[in-house]
């Protein structure tokens, strides 16, 4: 039987100061969390070896969550995209300190110049995880790309998007299977049954089908009990990491009944 581990991310105190992440590190009775370098939370040198020293501790494993405000990895503006490639990169090595399980992050955008040349952001979300690729091996750190849901202007939201990006990319890359945006997007069996040679890590949150609400398990529209099934015929074979920003601890107990 495939052995599925319930973890916590540390989405739901995305707004309250580092201090109070370190906190809620300290009541945790999970062995993963994943952290996110973004917003209050953003990694630094000092950050990091806290971090450790509460990891340590704790007995606790991380995975890391690349920054994803105003980040376009395919920016066909050339500074622009450069400096996100930096900022990520940074993330990555923060990622490696940490000795992180897997660093996650999301594909580029659409902007307001995609009509004007077509393919070309396309082509340069190509380029941007290759490069973030040869990054992430240099530094020993396992990436993973997460599906992102409607209506944001990503390049990549459907399984057909993800299947053309997989016939054209020819390294091998995980996916993160977020059930809430692919419950936005209708596909959340699509995805299981396309990928599941693919996927090495899951999200979990709930939502009502039409936004990206990050509810508690079984306060949105997901059907959780066949979502499970599907998971576990799947022979999916790791973490399943909750994303909601309410009723945590009552969705951690939920999904330990479902998965595990």
């Amino acid at each position: 039987m495939p052995s599925i581990e319930i973890g916590l991310s540390m989405l739901f105190s995305l707004g309250e100061p580092f201090q109070s992440l370190v906190s809620h590190l300290g009541s945790i009775d999970l062995s993963h969390v994943e952290l996110l370098d973004e917003g209050l939370h953003t990694l630094n040198a000092r950050r990091v070896k806290t971090l450790k020293e509460v990891a340590q501790s704790r007995g606790v494993e991380f995975s890391l969550h690349s920054p994803f405000a105003d980040i376009n990895i395919a920016s066909p503006t050339t500074a622009i995209r450069r400096a996100i490639l930096r900022r990520q990169e940074k993330s990555i090595s923060y990622a490696s300190k940490l000795d992180c399980r897997l660093w996650v992050f999301h594909p580029g955008l659409k902007t307001a110049v995609s009509p004007f040349y077509p393919g070309l952001e396309w082509q340069l979300n190509l380029d941007s995880v290759d490069a973030l690729m040869k990054i992430a091996e240099e530094k020993g750190v396992d990436m993973a790309i997460e599906n992102v849901p409607e209506p944001y202007p990503f390049l990549m939201k459907s399984v057909e998007d993800f299947s053309r990006f997989f016939n054209e990319f020819d390294r091998d890359l995980g996916i993160v299977l977020d059930l809430g945006h692919a419950n936005i997007n209708g596909q959340i069996q699509a995805f299981i049954s396309h990928f599941s040679d693919k996927i090495v890590h899951m999200h979990a949150s709930d939502n009502d089908g039409s936004h990206d609400r990050h509810l508690g398990i079984g306060y949105g529209t997901i059907d959780w009990e066949t979502v499970a099934k599907a998971v576990k015929n799947s022979k999916y074979d790791g973490l399943i990491v909750l994303e909601s920003i309410e009723h945590v601890r009552e969705s951690i107990s939920r999904l330990q009944e479902l998965f595990i």
